[in-house]
This record gives structure tokens, C-alpha cells and sequence, in this order.
């Protein structure tokens, strides 16, 4: 089995099998006993949060009143209720539910509760607060129907939460769940983004015998809840003496119509199934006997392609799926790097739960520790279970693949020969797997990876990063230097999503270590390289530069097009265009002066075209001002640079010369408000206005951007850097918990 590189101890010992969970934005959730547990993978020792589940009153359903216990038609039997309350599963929301447009968690306990709680993103506290209890929401539907058998639930007959109001999704302070800017419309779909996720968590539950398919987006249309959003698609399997344990199905991307469902059982054995959906029909691939006890964990990896199986034995399995059969594979046993956590013992007894990284490259394994091999005198009472990270991007994903390597096996000593070329696979398809559109950017554990291999094969990371840019722009150059000019000379081709993985693999793999933020004043860490290794990194550092320029210009290029747009159709109120407003034509126009000899000609042609129209319109439409004010002392901000400023200053006798240094919006180049801001952990820049989709959207520059920007859908719901594509998020302090996407 892999060794782990990285683990984390837990303060209480987990329960359940399913116990834990990895969401989209990055974080890992473990539940323990009456506790859940977040932690930042990428900082298992930094700050964590909790979510503590303590007794809650039972609903009066069927209860006796004290008095009637007293009666001779009863029994004198007093029956107790356990008051120990136990997370028995946890369930992450998609992004953009959450605070900071992150994700929510539903956690479900023994008593049969179910509560969603977010990030505590203003209180300055480890503890999740808790948004709305599906069981309190479930208890006053059924109060309100008398307990009778359940029709179309109506938005008359259902409570719906009373949910915080989230006025502007650009300064959501108080932000609970939703980011619609109609109060009315917004309580409504609060309720229901809600009930969706409650469905999908219960999936879990519901899956052991019947599979249920629910359709979010028709939920969300109407403020009825009917059974064409939610119906029966197949029973897969019927009770019988054996109980389920766990079980685990995806949507591969590449082929959404097959639906790879895997169920596991108390006597160590799982099925896998295979669902088509247009058909409805199943087909079972196989009844595997994995393991020795009970099944706690099953997760599908690389798109339905890899199974992993863990159990109560405390063994770890591999699968892979060619075709409708099911082939056991080793796990790899090398680890990249040095990496690796020396102050938790390796004494475990059981395995509780496991999870797969969003690049797939890692798994998270929640052990319990066997006491009698801990020391009595401190581990005992401190080492309660660990969550280990492991991992797996040199999975064999076909054993009848060729595994040829086209490269020189004698480059790189020290690793199998195998593994290197199933990393090599493996982490360029994660690459690719990112690019869908519907999946957030988070690349952490490619680039954990690549810096892993850095360490003690650097060689390979060239070799993979060339790979991956030769794919990009289909070309074959004699050496890399060669390649590296030609690619920066090629950047309007790539698509937004192309060049957001360019920007995060040049500034935290590849100039790593020179503190690229600015892409300024790194000569002298440059010192003590050789002319080769600096001509490179060089040419690198103009790659990352010239990618973030063309990305500028997109956005710039979108900005003016929506101006003319609104300013040839007079009905047009860009209120309503969406929760992105084109403002800040005035620092865009000066930043194509500046760059007018790098810009294109067709961002020119829209310059131009604005500069036709009555300053006094463009103002109303965009806020066109040239001038800025210092938000503290009023002085005039001139611009110099789209990402700080400095003020002129106050000429008085108390203060002579003084100025301000101001931060820039990244999206719009304006001086940001005092108001909270967006932050990118990634290039360390500030926004407070949010980016339009459109640019996220853009296979290449356009040169017809009028036609592509579609006003009904041109704001985004969601904060992205428009330089790295990830999720922006409100700077929190360091002692409070923060994922990291990269």
C-alpha cells in the first residue's frame, strides 16, 4: 500500500462507516463521535472547524404524557432514551451555496437529525453555524398536513426557512445560502437550494435499495416541489439478511449515460452496477469479496474508471473498471517527495471512511488507532484516529493499457518504471478533467504533486509540463527554450480556462520558488543559476506575464463591448443586465494607451467606438470618471498601475505630501471601497466587483465579442479571479480556517 505523506490526528474516534467527505472548494470533513471536523488538506496542522452536535428535544410524535404513565392501562415500564448524540453521516453542498461562495455541510445524526450549517465566515469562531434544520422543516410539513399521507407538497403547505436576506452578492456579508437579488424570488429559492441538497444527502440513505433521480434545476423554476423533479428510477437490489453499508456511484463526464453505482455490505463483500439512464436498465458488473469485515468506505475515482474499497479489517483495495468487469490493482506503494508526518503513530486497527482529492490524484483515509499498541502514558489519551492523505497519482488504470514510457527510464532513477508513467497519465488527465466548465478550479493536489516531484526528480516535471503545453498548442519545437517563445507569441488561442492552468502552474510549480507574485524584482533570486536554468525561468516569467495580459484584455474587451451594448439600445437598463455592471471604462481606456502597441486591433475598434458617445451618458451608464478620490483623505488617485495606487496627498501644515496606498479591483481597475473585499489566495489581488461569465466562457479571443456576450447571462453568480479562475474568497485571519484551492 502507498504510504501516506501527510496525516492529522482526530480528538475523537469515528463511529460509522462514510466518515468522511471532501467538497469541491477544497476542504475535508470528518466526523467523529459527536463531532465534525473540517481541515484545509493542504494545511492539516493549521486552523480547523468544528461542528459539535449536542442532545436535541424530541419531536412530540407518539409521546405519553407524564401523567398518563400513571394509569392502570399501561404497563409500569419506563423507557429510557439514549441522550448521546452521534454523527452517523456527512454530506458536502456544490460550490456557491455556502459563504464566500463556498460549500455547505449536511451532517445527520443517530437521532435521526439533519442540519446544515456554513463556514463561520464573519464570527471569527472555529464553530460552523448552523443555516436551517431539514428535520424542523420535514416535522412542520407533516404538522401541517395532519401526519397523512403525502401529496404534491405546495408551497402552501410547506415552511419554508426563514433564511437570512441577501441583498448584493458583492459585499454578502450575512450571506446564507442563495445569491438572487429579488427579495421575494430569493426566499423562495433559499427554500428550495435547500430541499435539493436535502434530497441529494439523503440519496445516501435511499440508494441502499431504490435509486432516486432529482432534478435541481426544475426544483428551482417553480415554488411547487412536484414528483417530475423527484421520481423512482430503479430498484437495484432487495433487502435481504446482509446490510448495507455503503455505497458510492458518479456521473462520469465523458460519458454522463452510464452511471457506475458500487454497494457495500456487512460481510465484506460490494456490488458494482452499471446504470443507463436514458434506458433506466442496470446491469450488475460483479459480487466482489473485497474484504474480511464489514465495508466502511467505497469511492469512485478518475471518472468512474478506479474504485477504491476500505474496511473495518483496516485494508485498503483498488480496483479498476475496463469495460463491465472489475479488476483488483495494486495501490502505489512510492511516494513523491519528502513529505511526511512524523508525530502520528502508524498503530491503526480500522478504517472508517475514505475520499478522493477533486484532482484525484489523492485519497483521505480516516483510521481508528488500536490502543494496546499506543504508550499508555500520553498517546492513549491523546491519539483517538487520524485522517491520512495518500497518494494515488500513479494508479494503474488499465491493466491492458501499453505502458511503453516515451521518455528515457534512465532520466529518472529512483522510481518505478510503471508508476512514472501512470503519473504521467494520471496528472494530465487530471489537467484536462479540470478544463470542463462545470467543474471548480482546484488544483492543489496536482500542484502538491508536481512540486513533490520537483524535489527529487525535476527532470520529470519538465518533461510532464512540456507534455502538457505541447498538447495546448499542438506543436513540436527542437528544444524547450524554442517552444517557450512560441507559446507566449500563441496565447489568444487558448481557451480562459487554458490559460487560468497556466497562470497557476507558472506561479506555484515552476517559479515556486522566486516569489512570482508581481512578476517583478526577482534578479537577484536568480543568482547562483546556471545561463540555462535562468534563460528558462525567464522565459517562463514573460509566459505568465504575457498570459495574464491577454486575460487583461479579454476582460477589458468584454468591458467595452457590453458599454456599446447598452448604449445602442437605449431600453436597456444595465441594472438588469445582471450582477455584473461594465464600469471603470476610464482606467480601462488609460491601460490600452499604455499598452497600445501590445493590444489587438479589435479592442482598439471598441475604444475607438465608445470614445463616439457623450461623456456625460457614458458616466450614467459606467461610472466613467477619470479622475479618483482617495477614500480616506479625498486627494486624487492619477493611474499608474491596475493593481495599487497611491494618492497625491493632502498639502497642509500638519501633513505636507502625505498619501495613501490604495488597492485596485482586479475586474474592474478601480480603486477599491473600505467595504470587505474579494481576495485570490493564488495572485494575492483584491476585487470588489464580480467578473462576467463570459469571460470564464471564451474558448479564444473573439473578434466579434458583441454577438458572444449574451446579457441574460452575462453576470456571474459566482466570484472567480479572473487571472486564476479559482474561487475568491473574504480574507480571514490566520488563525481561522480557509481553504486553498491551489
Amino acid at each position: 500500500m502507498s504510504s501516506r505523506f501527510q496525516a492529522a490526528s482526530l480528538v475523537a474516534s469515528p463511529s460509522y462507516p462514510n466518515a468522511v467527505a471532501w467538497s469541491d472548494e477544497n476542504l475535508v470533513a470528518v466526523a467523529s463521535g459527536n463531532i465534525v471536523t473540517i481541515l484545509n488538506p493542504a494545511k492539516p496542522f493549521g486552523p480547523r472547524g468544528l461542528v459539535t452536535i449536542n442532545a436535541s428535544k424530541p419531536f412530540p410524535i407518539g409521546l405519553i404524557e407524564r401523567e398518563d404513565l400513571l394509569s392502570d392501562c399501561l404497563l409500569p415500564v419506563c423507557l429510557s432514551r439514549d441522550t448521546r448524540p452521534c454523527v452517523r453521516s456527512i454530506s458536502w453542498s456544490p460550490v456557491g451555496l455556502g459563504p464566500n461562495s463556498g460549500c455547505l455541510l449536511a451532517v445527520c445524526t443517530t437521532e435521526g437529525q439533519v442540519k446544515i450549517y456554513r463556514m463561520p465566515f464573519c464570527e471569527f469562531s472555529a464553530e460552523w453555524v448552523e443555516v436551517v434544520d431539514i428535520s424542523e422543516m420535514l416535522h412542520a410539513y407533516l404538522q401541517n398536513i395532519n401526519f397523512g399521507e403525502p401529496g404534491i407538497i405546495s408551497s402552501e403547505n410547506c415552511e419554508e426557512p426563514q433564511l437570512q436576506d441577501n441583498r448584493d452578492q458583492e459585499c454578502a456579508d450575512d450571506l446564507p445560502i442563495s445569491m438572487l437579488r429579488n427579495k421575494h424570488k430569493r426566499r423562495r429559492q433559499d427554500a428550495l437550494s435547500v430541499k435539493s441538497l436535502f434530497i441529494n444527502f439523503f440519496c445516501h440513505f435511499l440508494l441502499i435499495v431504490k435509486i432516486w433521480q432529482a432534478s435541481g434545476e426544475e426544483m428551482m423554476k417553480s415554488s411547487k416541489v412536484n414528483y417530475a423533479s423527484f421520481f423512482l428510477l430503479k430498484e437495484v437490489m432487495e433487502v435481504d439478511s446482509i446490510t448495507v453499508s455503503i455505497l458510492s456511484l458518479i456521473v462520469p463526464v465523458q460519458s454522463p449515460q452510464k452511471m457506475p453505482l458500487a454497494i457495500g455490505k456487512g460481510s465484506g463483500k460490494f456490488e458494482v452496477w452499471i446504470c443507463d439512464i436514458p434506458t433506466r436498465k442496470f446491469e450488475k458488473v460483479g459480487f466482489y469479496d473485497a474484504h474480511d469485515h464489514i465495508v466502511m468506505g467505497l469511492a469512485w475515482a478518475f471518472d468512474g474508471r478506479s474504485l477504491y474499497s476500505c474496511s473495518q479489517d483496516n485494508s485498503i483495495r483498488s480496483w479498476c473498471l475496463h469495460g463491465n468487469c472489475l479488476y483488483e490493482v495494486p495501490i502505489p506503494s512510492n511516494t513523491p517527495g519528502v513529505k511526511c508526518s512524523t508525530d502520528v503513530p502508524n498503530a491503526f486497527d480500522s478504517c472508517f471512511g475514505l475520499a478522493v482529492s477533486p484532482g484525484n490524484l489523492v485519497i483521505a483515509v480516516v483510521r481508528r488507532f488500536d490502543s494496546d499498541l499506543l504508550n499508555p502514558m500520553y498517546q492513549e489519551r491523546t491519539q483517538k484516529a487520524a485522517v491520512e492523505f495518500l497518494w494515488i497519482g500513479g494508479q494503474q488504470l488499465d491493466i491492458f493499457a501499453d505502458v511503453c514510457p516515451d521518455f528515457e527510464v534512465d532520466a529518472f532513477p529512483g522510481f518505478p518504471e510503471e508508476e512514472l508513467i501512470w503519473w504521467e497519465r494520471n496528472m494530465l488527465w487530471s489537467l484536462r478533467h479540470s478544463e470542463y466548465l462545470d467543474n471548480p478550479l482546484v488544483l492543489w493536489d496536482i500542484v502538491g504533486a508536481l512540486l513533490a516531484f520537483k524535489q527529487s526528480i525535476p527532470k520529470f516535471v519538465e518533461h510532464v509540463l512540456h507534455k502538457w503545453l505541447t498538447s495546448y498548442f499542438r506543436s513540436q519545437f527542437d528544444t524547450p527554450t524554442t517552444f517557450l517563445l512560441e507559446a507566449s507569441k500563441s496565447l489568444s488561442k487558448l481557451s480562459s480556462r487554458q490559460l487560468h492552468h497556466l497562470n497557476i502552474i507558472s506561479r506555484h510549480v515552476v517559479l515556486k520558488e522566486l516569489n512570482a507574485d508581481k512578476n517583478g524584482g526577482q534578479e537577484q533570486e536568480l543568482e547562483g543559476l546556471s545561463c540555462a536554468e535562468e534563460e528558462q525561468l525567464k522565459l517562463w516569467m514573460e509566459l505568465l506575464s504575457n498570459s495574464e495580459r491577454e486575460l487583461q484584455e479579454r476582460l477589458v474587451s468584454l468591458t467595452f463591448s457590453a458599454i456599446l451594448s447598452l448604449l445602442s439600445n437605449s431600453k436597456m437598463d444595465s441594472s438588469k443586465v445582471g450582477c455584473w455592471s461594465p464600469i471603470g471604462s476610464a482606467q480601462m481606456e488609460q491601460w490600452v494607451s499604455r499598452n497600445y502597441k501590445y493590444v489587438k486591433d479589435y479592442l482598439k475598434f471598441l475604444v475607438a467606438e465608445v470614445g463616439k458617445y457623450d461623456k456625460r451618458r457614458l458616466k450614467d451608464i459606467c461610472g466613467c470618471e477619470l479622475e479618483e478620490r482617495c477614500s480616506y483623505c479625498s486627494a486624487i488617485v492619477p493611474f499608474e498601475s491596475t493593481e495599487f495606487a497611491f494618492c497625491l496627498g493632502v498639502k497642509g501644515s500638519n501633513r505636507v505630501g502625505q498619501s495613501h496606498k490604495l488597492v485596485r479591483c482586479a475586474v474592474t481597475m478601480r480603486c477599491c471601497p473600505t467595504t470587505p473585499l474579494w481576495f485570490c489566495v493564488c495572485c494575492q489581488r483584491w476585487a470588489s466587483k464580480l467578473t462576467p461569465r463570459d469571460l470564464f466562457t471564451m474558448p479564444g479571443y473573439l473578434s466579434d465579442l458583441q454577438s458572444f456576450l449574451r446579457p441574460s447571462s452575462v453576470g456571474s453568480s459566482l466570484p472567480y479571479c479572473p487571472f486564476c479562475g479559482i474561487l475568491l474568497q473574504r480574507l480571514q485571519p490566520d488563525f481561522l480556517l480557509s481553504p486553498t484551492p491551489v
